[in-house]
């Protein structure tokens, strides 16, 4: 399943699968939000399946939002942790 990406409510929520196949595109996507936006947040509740590349891409983001000075949050009610990532703070 491709990945798919809507805007709700000022958070992206993801839907399908964060893979080897989707990370790139993922990745390229979120850098130009990032750069532009001074916080981006996304919701990963729907992603079907998550794996070392997809888990890879969530990492380069952080590092990209780090390096902007962005926030960048990543949040769930699906999954036990829900974290934020900015130039100061990760926190768990």
């Amino acid at each position: 399943m491709a990945l798919q990406i809507f805007k709700k409510n000022g958070t992206f929520e993801l839907y399908g699968n964060l893979n080897t196949k989707t990370s790139r595109l993922f990745i390229i996507h979120f850098e130009h939000l990032i750069k532009t936006l001074k916080n981006v947040t996304i919701n990963i509740d729907k992603i079907s399946i998550i794996d070392t590349n997809g888990l890879e891409a969530l990492e380069t983001l952080i590092a990209i939002s780090l390096k902007n000075e962005s926030v960048f949050y990543i949040i769930s009610k699906e999954y036990k942790g829900t974290y934020a990532y900015n130039s100061k703070t990760f926190a768990i």
